[in-house]
């Protein structure tokens, strides 16, 4: 079952919650209808690797466990945060560094990936890379349970009129 409620108008912020499961394609096209068609591949991508990551890793596809997604567009950027009901991980062996945030790790894709985890889970680690380079913001809460994505909106610059 999917249940939505208010669609992001201005500085409100809509919500998408599901049962965990790797069926995502109603909710991808739920969380992209209102983005711009040029950029829709590639974030459907990333949102994808985030969801399934939440779902599986996160739920370990309990369907009795949820995925919420709130979304946004705040300022010329879009905004996802996803929620799982999971024990969570822990950020800090995750490649990268902590920073004061305490939502945001930073990740140096030139690291292997998967160097932090067991080997029967490896192939799992690109999926942080592949959010790093899609995403322009990517921040976990110290928990591990929740991911904040944001992706800027390309803007054209307007020209001077005289």
């Amino acid at each position: 079952m999917i249940t939505i409620s208010l669609r992001p108008v201005g500085r409100n912020w809509g919500t998408i919650s599901f049962a965990s499961t790797l069926y995502l394609c109603p909710i991808l096209d739920l969380l992209l209808a209102e983005i711009p068609a040029k950029m829709q591949a590639e974030l459907r991508l990333g949102l994808q690797e985030a969801l399934v990551n939440a779902a599986k890793h996160g739920n370990n596809l309990d369907p009795s466990k949820k995925v919420i997604v709130r979304f946004s567009l705040i300022d010329n950027q879009y905004w996802w945060v996803i929620s799982d009901q999971g024990g969570g991980f822990d950020v800090k062996s995750a490649p990268g560094n902590i920073h004061a945030d305490p939502f945001e790790t930073s990740l140096n894709c030139d690291d292997d990936p998967t160097e932090y985890l067991p080997p029967d889970e490896a192939e799992s680690g690109r999926g942080l890379c592949i959010l790093h380079q899609i995403f322009d913001q990517v921040e976990w809460n110290r928990k591990g349970t929740e991911l904040r994505l944001c992706k800027q909106v390309e803007t054209r610059p307007r020209l001077l009129r005289k």
